[in-house]
């Protein structure tokens, strides 16, 4: 292997295998394939001098923070400002001389006078990128989602391309001003509920109605212009848990651990998030990105960095799965994209394709659980050590995360709350049709509407009976007339 898989392997980092690799091979230009590259000799890095891969991966690979801040420290720096000083515009070396003294702390002394046009440490035709911090000292420019400190990264694909020119929110904000306000108003009311028992079935709950109510008032704090904090979140998080004994009043202070049900033994442990220091220091950078609500960020995008991101720290020892759902709705709310009240109701997407939801997580957590040393203490307790260091939780690779995200706020909107909203108005012209002909209990008219509408048309002999006697055969057949046509006259029903 060479570039990164090179320093990767031949220096011993503590990282997860690497998703793509490139390679020596007897090619005759640069070959890009699923696994990674096949590079031909004469462009391949030559020997084992680590300033000569670095620069080879910057160039071929793209830009990995993880792997560079933990090869970077090895770097020969009287070599690395020998070829400085020979080539001081060069792109490549002032990158390096950059993340180097970024991720030691240390400066580089008798540095050459670097010239040459600003380079951006993101390739903005790989990754999304902000617009940037400019370093003038290497002459280079900061443009990554998020900073130096904790910067997730997102690659350009064609399916987050196509998902994001969608404008998912501007098509919400044209669905919230179209519906009639009651109708509306009803819908999001379904749509609060939905989303709390969804965000509820993703942990395996069944919440009792006073866990639901406080979710669903945690849900309509999203809008409230108040700044993200730890003092908040701690708000959050008791708001959520019932347990006194697991409400927090600072972020985790020990370190924690996700189970599989029914493993025993350090085998059952799926995950392990950074340590408590670590954790809380990230926590601060996270909270930072959300705050600062960059305008060169799409909000889902940034709603998927920041939930994702929260529940991979994992900062309090329960309540972190509802938090980060909870996040995402904060970030959509507050980017100013999404109408005052308005909510789309992902979780119900997510538990629908829980599976997808389940391989997102999993994309980051297996490998980082492998580089855990699990050890059990006693039934309930272990110990976790880990020489990993934080630099994958700090520079993961948020491309699957964020793509998900994509696809179910999309799915929130067409296939949730537009459907429940489309119902409703249906429902409500059945429900007149009726009522206009027909002296029908109130409790009873619902009810016939809502079974007929479930039973493709048809109020089955069951409840026919049921209600047999307080209504003639016509009754249930009107009810039958008026759903069919009510549902047939839906905007494309008939398409």
């Amino acid at each position: 292997m060479i570039g990164y898989g090179f320093l990767r392997e031949s220096l011993r980092l503590p990282l997860p295998p690497l998703l793509h690799v490139a390679r020596r091979e007897s090619v005759a230009a640069i070959e890009h394939t699923p696994e990674g590259l096949r590079v031909p000799p004469s462009v391949a890095p030559k020997g084992d001098d680590i300033l000569s891969h670095v620069q080879f991966a910057l160039k071929h690979e793209g830009t990995d923070l993880a792997v560079l801040k933990l090869a970077l420290p090895h770097l020969d720096t009287r070599s690395f400002l020998a070829e400085l000083r020979a080539a001081p515009g060069s792109g490549y070396l002032r990158l390096t001389g950059y993340l180097y003294e970024a991720f030691t702390g240390e400066t580089l002394d008798d540095l050459p006078g670097v010239r040459g046009s600003y380079v951006d440490l993101f390739d903005s035709n790989r990754y999304y990128t902000c617009a940037g911090d400019k370093n003038s000292r290497w002459r280079v420019r900061f443009n990554g989602l998020g900073s130096l400190r904790y910067c997730p990264m997102v690659r350009k694909t064609e399916r987050i391309g196509a998902l994001a020119a969608m404008d998912i929110l501007g098509q919400a904000n044209a669905f919230y001003a179209s519906t009639d306000p009651g109708i509306l108003d009803r819908a999001l009311s379904w749509a609060y509920l939905s989303e709390t028992e969804g965000s509820f079935a993703l942990e395996r709950e069944s919440p009792q109605s006073d866990k639901k109510d406080r979710f669903v008032a945690l849900l309509r704090q999203a809008h409230d212009p108040r700044p993200m904090s730890e003092d908040y979140l701690v708000e959050l998080q008791n708001s959520t848990v019932s347990n006194p004994f697991d409400q927090a009043v600072q972020y985790r202070t020990e370190q924690n651990w996700l189970r599989t049900k029914g493993l025993r033994g350090p085998a059952g442990v799926s995950y392990v998030p950074p340590a408590p220091d670590d954790a809380a220091a990230m926590m601060s950078d996270l909270l930072e990105l959300l705050n600062r609500k960059p305008s060169d960020i799409d909000p889902i995008m940034l709603g998927a960095l920041i939930s994702f991101g929260f529940v991979f720290i994992h900062p309090f020892m329960d309540g972190n799965g509802r938090l980060s759902r909870f996040l995402m709705h904060y970030a959509l709310s507050q980017s100013g994209r999404l109408a005052e009240g308005l909510m789309l109701p992902i979780s119900v997407a997510m538990k629908r394709d829980e599976r997808d939801y389940l391989a997102a997580l999993q994309s980051f957590s297996r490998p980082t659980r492998a580089l855990w040393h699990v050890r059990m203490i006693d039934e309930v307790r272990f110990a976790c050590e880990s020489t990993a260091g934080d630099a994958m939780y700090r520079y993961w690779d948020a491309t699957r995360c964020v793509e998900f995200i994509y696809e179910m706020a999309l799915n929130a909107l067409k296939t949730d709350l537009v459907d429940e909203t489309r119902y409703l108005q249906a429902f409500d012209q059945a429900y007149r049709l009726v009522n206009e002909h027909h002296d029908i209990r109130d409790h009873d008219l619902n009810n016939l509407i809502m079974w007929c509408a479930q039973n493709g048309g048809h109020v089955s002999k069951k409840r026919r009976e049921q209600l047999g006697h307080r209504y003639r055969a016509d009754v249930f057949d009107a009810v039958e007339t008026a759903v069919r046509q009510a549902w047939a006259d839906l905007p494309g029903a008939r398409d």
